[in-house]
């Protein structure tokens, strides 16, 4: 009878441990990975390019020549055209932005660049015909300027990988001032001013085909800058000079600011915190 209660029991545990080999088994819970929340703090470097136009204003352009100065020995009214300053500028750029909460939010930075300008206008005749030993002429048509940059600050708000923001800082260039007739010669001045602007940058994935330098992120931007360099006390307008070089007689217009606005385009490749 034992044998008997003994088998059984043996038996029951073997059923027993084989219906439970034959119950599915509980997978271990899925590890949680949290989807990287884009930021734009860090570190920025890039290029980029676009046109500059003139967006100064001139005093009078038009002025009385004694007839001594004047072939027909009558006196003549000289009148001078503006000529429009523009051309290509582009260059790189370098700055840092630190956005308070990841996501959407405040972001502040600097940046500051340096840019190639192709900027000049063409000396403008005034169709007086001089006598000899004397040229009549405007020099405010011959001004350029063949380089500018900027240090300025930046806020704005990013809407995710979207920032819109506004800009402003210091401002500096130079150029020849090839004033270089009559015997007459302007110098090569170096000025400095301010700049203010806005625009708008889009971050690309970070596996996005620019992303040559594996950077955390490559963004596009389109921007618009005001820039005023201020031309110091020089307030001469049309002169009549001497083949010699000296000023004969000058008209004075003021001070005139070198003003223009550019918008460009730009790529960066941004380094640092994702």
């Amino acid at each position: 009878m034992k044998r008997l209660l003994l088998a059984t029991t043996v038996l029951a545990g073997l059923t027993a441990v084989a219906s439970a080999a034959d119950l599915p088994r509980r997978a271990a819970p899925p590890v949680f990975v949290p989807v990287p929340v884009f930021t734009w703090t860090g570190f920025y470097a890039g290029i980029n390019a676009g046109y500059a136009f003139d967006a100064g204003k001139e005093g009078p352009n038009a002025f009385t020549v004694p007839g001594a100065f004047t072939e027909s020995r009558v006196p003549q009214v000289a009148t001078f055209r503006k000529d429009s300053q523009d051309g290509f500028t582009g260059g790189a750029q370098i700055g840092y932005n630190y956005q308070f909460t990841p996501g959407s939010g405040v972001v502040v930075g600097i940046e500051a660049d340096a840019q190639y300008l192709d900027f000049g206008a063409k000396r403008r005749d005034s169709g007086v015909v001089a006598r000899d030993g004397f040229a009549i002429n405007d020099p405010r048509g011959l001004s350029s300027l063949d380089y500018f940059g900027t240090v300025r600050g930046r806020l704005g708000y990013a809407f995710d990988r979207t920032l819109v923001y506004g800009t402003g800082g210091f401002a500096y260039g130079a150029g020849s001032a090839d004033r270089d007739f009559g015997g007459f010669r302007g110098n090569d001045d170096f000025r400095t001013g301010y700049a203010v602007g806005g625009g708008i940058e889009y971050a690309l994935p970070t596996e996005s085909f620019f992303n040559f330098f594996r950077a955390s992120a490559v963004t596009l931007k389109v921007e618009g800058l005001y820039v005023n360099l201020d031309r110091g006390n020089r307030s001469t307008g049309p002169l009549v000079v001497t083949t010699a070089g000296d000023i004969a007689r000058s008209v004075s217009t003021g001070r005139r600011d070198d003003e223009f606005a550019v918008v460009r385009a730009g790529l960066n490749y941004k380094f640092g915190t994702y």
